[in-house]
């Protein structure tokens, strides 16, 4: 397990907790440690709590290797994608308990797991690719159509519209917001509750209610991924 991922098992869920001391960027390090914590869940058969540091669920790609761009850049932004949509498909419940900020890749995460609780404060959620000069990719298109309201899609996507944690509600991004000191134990119980459930039929459902945007999500990783290696 990565340095910057630990992974916690109190049967029958799991708690991966982010931390790389900053804003939890997801660097190809910090990916590599979240697959092999979902690697382990999967493995435990565990639901899943995804959380960060305090005050940050992740600020999405680290900047800095994107801006030197190369193989690495590449390799950084695909392996997002790719673990987005194993999120989307994941055979177990996957709950994210957002301590905070969550922006670009990092509101792909909430995207895409099960059930999302963030916390009361001054927060910022969302998708600013656009307003720091990026072009949004086809994947992040697809991400955020299969889960925001209708009404929030292009403000979003095209506007770059960042949310407080109660906007974000409204916009898709969570489904609750409570209390900093209660996220912790309510993530948990939600993830114990999911866990309750009849998996091969959770497993089945999810990829039945998810087919055709799954489909979209790699169909958009693949042309992502054709462009930025061409």
């Amino acid at each position: 397990m990565s340095s910057l991922v630990a992974y916690k098992l109190e049967h029958p869920i799991c708690t991966i907790t982010l931390d790389d001391g900053k804003v939890n960027c997801l660097s190809l390090q910090m990916l590599a440690g979240i697959n092999a914590a979902l690697d382990r869940a999967e493995k435990d058969r565990a639901a899943v709590v995804l959380t960060g540091r305090k005050g940050k669920f992740s600020a999405g790609f680290d900047l800095a290797a994107l801006g030197k761009g190369g193989s690495d850049a590449i390799d950084m932004m695909i392996n997002g994608f790719r673990l987005a949509e194993r999120l989307l498909s994941f055979p177990m419940p996957v709950v994210v308990a957002c301590p905070g900020h969550a922006l670009a890749m990092g509101s792909f995460l909430l995207l895409s797991a099960d059930y999302r609780i963030g916390v009361c404060g001054a927060y910022k959620i969302g998708a600013n690719e656009v307003a720091i000069g990026l072009t949004m990719p086809r994947f992040g298109v697809e991400i955020c159509r299969q889960r925001l309201a209708p009404a929030h899609f292009h403000r979003a996507v095209i506007c770059a519209e960042i949310y407080s944690p109660a906007g974000a509600v409204q916009a898709g991004f969570l489904d609750q917001v409570i209390p900093e000191d209660k996220l912790i134990a309510a993530a948990r119980d939600k993830a114990t509750a999911l866990a309750g459930l009849n998996m091969p039929a959770h497993t089945a459902t999810k990829l039945r209610a998810r087919h055709e945007a799954l489909q979209a999500v790699r169909k958009a990783i693949e042309a992502d991924e054709a462009d930025l290696r061409s």
